[in-house]
């Protein structure tokens, strides 16, 4: 008789028991993920806290006197005051703004930097093959600063009284008529482009280093035109070596409610703003973003910025920091349409 004998089996290892950290539950298992989060977020916050721990640099890209420069000073000086530490006015001029706006995107993303740009940053991106960077690309919106027309002008000599006259004018002799503008790609080139687009004409641009010496030919004649800032164009207006046309903006300025809008004057849906904004460089922790924009937020609501802003033609205007971004990513589409029209390239 065969004895029974069955295959013996492996033992199997004991499953062992979970561990008691082990979440339980799908409750438990997000809990920890949370704590992980908030972990991970506390350097960031505690930096924040701390920030800012010395002063603050403030870039502007273009030299000192003028309309964004003006700007700076008074929005440094009162930032300063509000977060606790000196903000260091930093005047960094050339390549039409370029210069001084690839200091700051290349900047340390830590709060201690900062850009006040301008229109011009939204045109160089088309403007320029290579500008040195990218405004949607390397910085942190923060808000807005300023925003205000321009002021179309011309010498009392000149037969255009007005906008319609003007374009009549420039329709009976194409290319005669000419505008100056503070260099090419600037806002006071850009704006007239637009013009010459909308109404169907063509004036021929002739760039200066400087809204001083552009607005000296035009009141001398040599220069048919100018859009040109109101801080700069008024006082001549006003002494009556120039004669204001319109302003550029979609409303009329409180800072010379007589001028009539380009829109208003024949031109429907034309509208040209000169802004000034601050940015950050990307990656600036989000916090210390959103104190800068609290406390901006505070220094462009008090009465004796907004009144001295008013006084050059410019309204104070704070903006949330995605709310500056989309406005940014606007004007960059916008004037890529009139740099591509215009023909205008700088290498």
């Amino acid at each position: 008789m065969q004895p029974n004998i069955q295959p013996r089996r492996a033992a199997l290892a004991p499953v062992p028991s979970p561990p008691s950290w082990w979440p339980g539950s799908l409750q438990a298992m997000l809990a920890m993920v949370v704590l992980a989060t908030l972990c991970a977020l506390l350097p960031r916050h505690a930096f924040a806290q701390a920030w800012p721990a010395r002063p603050i640099r403030m870039v502007v890209p273009y030299p000192p006197g003028g309309p964004t420069d003006i700007v700076a000073r008074v929005v440094g000086q009162k930032l300063g005051e509000r977060l606790g530490q000196t903000v260091v006015v930093e005047n960094r001029p050339g390549a039409g703004g370029n210069i001084g706006a690839e200091a700051v995107a290349t900047a340390a993303p830590d709060g201690y930097t900062m850009l006040v740009a301008t229109t011009a940053h939204a045109i160089n991106m088309t403007l320029f093959r290579k500008p040195g960077y990218d405004t949607r690309r390397d910085f942190a919106p923060v808000s807005l600063l300023t925003r205000g027309p321009l002021v179309l002008v011309t010498a009392p000599t000149t037969p255009a009284k007005n906008v319609g006259e003007l374009i009549a004018l420039a329709k009976a002799k194409p290319g005669a008529v000419t505008f100056a503008s503070s260099g090419n790609g600037q806002s006071t080139h850009l704006s007239a482009e637009l013009f010459n687009t909308m109404a169907g004409i063509r004036m021929t641009h002739v760039p200066y280093k400087g809204s001083a010496p552009a607005l000296t030919d035009v009141i001398g004649g040599q220069a048919t035109v100018m859009f040109d800032t109101m801080l700069s164009a008024m006082p001549f207006v006003r002494d009556g070596k120039l004669r204001a046309l319109a302003v550029t903006g979609a409303s009329r300025s409180p800072a010379a409610p007589e001028l009539p809008t380009i829109a208003e004057s024949g031109l429907p849906g034309y509208e040209a703003t000169a802004w000034n904004a601050l940015l950050l460089p990307a990656g600036t922790p989000a916090p210390v973003v959103e104190r800068i924009s609290q406390a901006l937020r505070g220094v462009l609501d008090e009465a004796d910025v907004r009144s001295r802003f008013a006084a050059q033609g410019f309204g104070a205007e704070w903006t949330a920091p995605d709310a500056t971004g989309r406005f940014l990513a606007t004007e960059i589409d916008k004037w890529a349409g009139v740099v591509k029209a215009s023909g205008a390239t700088i290498d």
